[in-house]
C-alpha cells in the first residue's frame, strides 16, 4: 500500500528467483491472486514470469501461464545434451515433449535463451557452434514465440572455465532469429 499512497507503482511484477515458480503446488492461484491484486492496485503493471520449461505438463501451470503478460520460458539449446550440460535437468528430461508444450502456447510464449562457452566439469559446452544454432533456430521455428530474449553469462558462475559470448555475437544469432521472422531482445 505504501507504494501505491507514493506512487512509486511497478512496471512489472515478476516470479523468478532460486527455485521453479510452477512448482509451487498453488502456483495457479497465486497467479490468480496476484492478477486481482494487480487489477486493484497497480493495473498497468505487467506480471512476468520466468521459467524453466519442465513443468508445462501440468495443465494448471500452463492455465496460469495463459494468465500472465509475459510468459518467459528458458529453452538453452536445441541439442538435448547440451541443455543437459547447461541447464542440468531432472533425469527424465525430454526436449522434443518441452518443445511440445511450448508449442501449445499458440505464440503467448517468450523464449529465453542463455549463450556460453567453455569447459564445465572437463566437457566443451558451447551452444554458439553453427550446429548449435541450426537446431536452437528449428526450435524456435516450431514453437512460433511471441519473442525471443538473448542474453549470457552477466558475472562470475560457480563453474570455473565458463565464459561470456560478446556482444557482437549475440547480436549475429540475433540476427538470424531476426532472419526468421521473430522479435528478438539482447542483453549483453
Amino acid at each position: 500500500m505504501a507504494m501505491v499512497e507514493s506512487n512509486e507503482l511497478p512496471d512489472v511484477i515478476t516470479f523468478a528467483g532460486n527455485g521453479e515458480p510452477t512448482l509451487h503446488p498453488e502456483f495457479e492461484g497465486i497467479i490468480d491472486d496476484t492478477i486481482e491484486l494487480r487489477n486493484r492496485l497497480t493495473p498497468k503493471a505487467r506480471i512476468a514470469v520466468l521459467s524453466n520449461a519442465t513443468m508445462l505438463h501440468k495443465a494448471s501451470a500452463v492455465r496460469a501461464l495463459l494468465k500472465v503478460e509475459d510468459n518467459i520460458q528458458k529453452l538453452d539449446s536445441g541439442v538435448e545434451e547440451t541443455i543437459r550440460k547447461i541447464d542440468c535437468p531432472a533425469s527424465n528430461f525430454n526436449l522434443k515433449a518441452v518443445v511440445e508444450n511450448l508449442k501449445s502456447f499458440n505464440g503467448k510464449v517468450i523464449i529465453q535463451t542463455l549463450f556460453l562457452r567453455g569447459n564445465f566439469k572437463g566437457e566443451i559446452i558451447d551452444n554458439t557452434t553453427k550446429a548449435e544454432l541450426s537446431e536452437w533456430l528449428k526450435c524456435i521455428a516450431e514453437i512460433k514465440p511471441s519473442k525471443v530474449m538473448i542474453y549470457t553469462i552477466d558475472r562470475d558462475t560457480p563453474a570455473a572455465g565458463l565464459e561470456k559470448v560478446k556482444l557482437d555475437g549475440l547480436e549475429l544469432i540475433a540476427s538470424r532469429v531476426r532472419g526468421i521472422g521473430f522479435e528478438v531482445q539482447v542483453s549483453g
